[in-house]
């Protein structure tokens, strides 16, 4: 899979430091692995949840924190669209942001 963009999860990282080693290892083990399905990705992550219009939640550092990804399974193409606390999370639509 190809992440867009990595450099959100580093600024992320930089701010919150205890993010770092979880979004790092999520980053690597996704970039490495090719899904074609939600089913897929809840197999490899079972704590992840569709939201609907490709969209995933991925609870980070033991759902402290929040990701939340746009899948086009056709192009490999992971997009992530949100990274943030459970509190920022809640702020916010996740089927739309």
């Amino acid at each position: 899979m190809r992440i867009i963009a990595k450099r959100t999860l580093q600024e992320f990282w930089k701010q919150h430091p205890a993010t770092e080693t979880p979004l790092k290892l999520w980053y690597y083990h996704v970039k490495s692995t090719k899904w074609h399905s939600a089913n897929d990705v809840i197999k490899q992550y079972p704590m992840a949840r569709s939201i609907g219009n490709t969209r995933f939640i991925f609870k980070i550092k033991g759902n402290r924190y929040r990701l939340i990804v746009r899948i086009n399974f056709d192009h490999q193409l992971v997009l992530i669209r949100f990274i943030g606390s459970h509190q920022a999370y809640d702020k916010i639509d996740a089927k739309t942001i």
